[in-house]
């Protein structure tokens, strides 16, 4: 019982420094990656994008001379300088800003379901990295045996006990493991190259992978309806608020909007008359009003967002329904990948069993190195069996993950 709670407690201090280091990998892509700052960079557009909307209409300044002097009782106009500044109706900069604000919102959601995606891309890789280190652990440490039997099978050649065939078939079961080690090797190459290329790193900078790769003892407690409020649903509520705020700027728009100015006029002196205000400029303050009269743009805009609504929602639901199939896929293929993992560990046990067989018949001179091939075959068959278990166990609980969280 002690000693059962020893190996507990190191299998979960090695599944949680093993979640440590993952953790560490995906905090250092979100913070590296090229494609995130990319999100990021648009997102602060959007941003800057607010303040743009918050600027009223350019200030109009006009300025006009008389090249022939028109004559008025106190005297030549001689030029017309005009100024005009054009103020929308009261709410509509608000009414902007807010729409600028709901679209730089979308944008964020959209950093969040970057950031995901690509801790679900690292983590994929990196259980596979793992899975490739795993199996060449696996592969090496069945040449050592196979090595062992090797040895055991020249004593027999040399005693009439086997014959040389035997040796030639084990060496030949070695070369063909020392092959899928090497093509393990650049398939593990190539993965730590698309790794690093997450991180924005070094293609060929080492990756540091655990050794040991198992699953653990119990699934994590999946809560329904988590992935209505997965950011890859949420984005569509974002964008929805979006248009409700460009109906209410399309409202606002509708609505006149109002010019402030003035009008000044230089007057020369009369030189054949003294008369009260000889000469006097003169300043006319101005009041505009734009009215839209015609309201048909403004109707088919606000049929175009209507009808933007009803998309979005179908899309919505469209993406729902996606992210629900693939979670009910994920926790199947997790599902399955814990029954493939069991049986495999039983069947390991048994062919383990039969390898102790063999090797006591060995003492009695009735050993038979096809059988010793056979049980090694099928022994290795298990083992890599079991790693594309476990790669495949932690491959599902990332996408998991990825929606649920």
């Amino acid at each position: 019982m002690r000693y059962n709670s020893i190996v507990l407690y190191a299998f979960l201090v090695s599944a949680f420094a093993k979640a440590q280091q993952l953790q560490s990998y995906i905090n250092e892509a979100q913070a590296n990656n090229l494609e995130i700052r990319a999100v990021e960079m648009r997102h602060h557009i959007s941003q800057e994008k607010v303040n743009e909307a918050d600027g009223i209409p350019n200030t109009e300044i006009s300025l006009g001379y008389f090249v022939s002097e028109t004559e008025t009782r106190v005297g030549a106009q001689r030029a017309r300088i005009g100024v005009k500044q054009m103020l929308p109706w009261f709410g509509t900069i608000t009414a902007r800003k807010n729409y600028a604000t709901s679209l730089a919102d979308a944008d964020y959601v959209q950093i969040t379901i970057a950031k995901r995606q690509l801790a679900l891309s690292v983590s994929q890789t990196y259980y596979k990295l793992g899975s490739i280190k795993a199996k060449r652990a696996v592969l090496n440490k069945n040449i050592e045996l196979l090595k062992v039997y090797e040895q055991l099978a020249l004593t027999a050649v040399t005693v009439g006990k086997a014959n040389a065939v035997d040796v030639l078939k084990l060496q030949i079961r070695i070369n063909e493991l020392q092959q899928q080690i090497d093509i393990l090797e650049e398939a593990f190459k190539e993965s730590q190259s698309y790794f690093n290329n997450l991180l924005n790193k070094e293609v060929a900078k080492p990756v540091d992978i655990s050794d040991v790769m198992s699953i653990p003892l119990n699934d994590v407690e999946l809560v329904d309806g988590s992935i209505n409020v997965n950011p890859e649903i949420l984005k569509y509520d974002k964008l929805y608020e979006s248009v409700v705020q460009a109906e209410v700027l399309n409202k606002r728009e509708g609505l006149p909007s109002i010019g402030l100015g003035f009008n000044y006029l230089p007057v020369s002196d009369r030189t054949d008359l003294n008369i009260v205000d000889n000469g006097k400029d003169i300043f006319m303050p101005m009041v505009t009003v734009s009215i839209p009269l015609f309201h048909k743009k403004y109707n088919s805009i606000s049929k175009q967002n209507e009808l933007r609504q009803q998309e979005i929602e179908l899309k919505k639901r469209e993406r729902l329904n996606v992210l629900n199939t693939a979670f009910a896929r994920a926790r199947s293929q997790r599902n399955k990948a814990r029954i493939v993992y069991e049986t495999l560990d039983k069947n390991l046990k048994q062919a383990h069993d039969a390898e102790e067989i063999l090797i006591k018949n060995y003492e009695t001179g009735t050993i038979d190195f096809k059988d010793v091939l056979d049980i090694q075959e099928l022994q290795l068959k298990f083992k890599i069996d079991q790693v594309n278990a476990v790669e495949n166990y932690y491959a599902q609980s990332a996408v998991i993950n990825y929606l649920t969280n």
